[in-house]
Formats: C-alpha cells, structure tokens, sequence
C-alpha cells in the first residue's frame, strides 16, 4: 500500500477547482430550466404565429398569466396542454 501526503496547497487547489466546476454546473441548470416564457419564446418554441397563441389563450387551449401588459406561459402547462400527440411536447 503506497502512501500519499496531502498538503494544504493541494487542499486549496482542489477546493478552487471544486467550486468553478459547481459554479458552471449551476448556471447551465438555471438556463434549462427556464419555467416561465414569455409569448415571443412560446411562439418559437411552437412554430406558430402571435394570432394562433392568442387564439390559443382566447379558447382556453393553453393557460397562462397576464403581468402588467406582458403574457408568461407556464413551461409544465405547455407540455401538458399538447400531450393528446397533437403537438410534440415542449423540452
């Protein structure tokens, strides 16, 4: 069994290195997780036009909230409106 010194530079340089990587994982999870869209993203995401998503909101197809004069669409609720195979889910 071979043996191995550690010392506090490695520590520290470990450490260093730990925390960019946790700081990078961290960032690419909060860009995918993205819940709330905004009706530009969601037209895109779709491949619609701004008519058919109001058209969606008007008859009840999609929810979504209305905040000052900006419409967001819940991520989940988008996914589930469009699970009868009709449209491919949202990812």
């Amino acid at each position: 069994m071979s043996l191995q010194i550690l010392t506090k530079e490695d520590l520290l340089n470990f450490k260093i290195e730990l925390l960019a990587e946790l700081k990078t994982l961290m960032k690419g999870n909060e860009s995918n997780k993205k819940k709330w869209l905004r009706s530009k993203e969601v037209e895109q995401l779709l491949k619609i036009s701004s008519g058919t998503l109001q058209n969606y909101r008007i008859n009840g197809t999609i929810k979504w909230r209305k905040i000052g004069s900006t419409y967001f669409y819940c991520l989940d609720a988008l996914n589930d409106s469009f699970d009868d195979n009709s449209f491919s889910p949202v990812s």
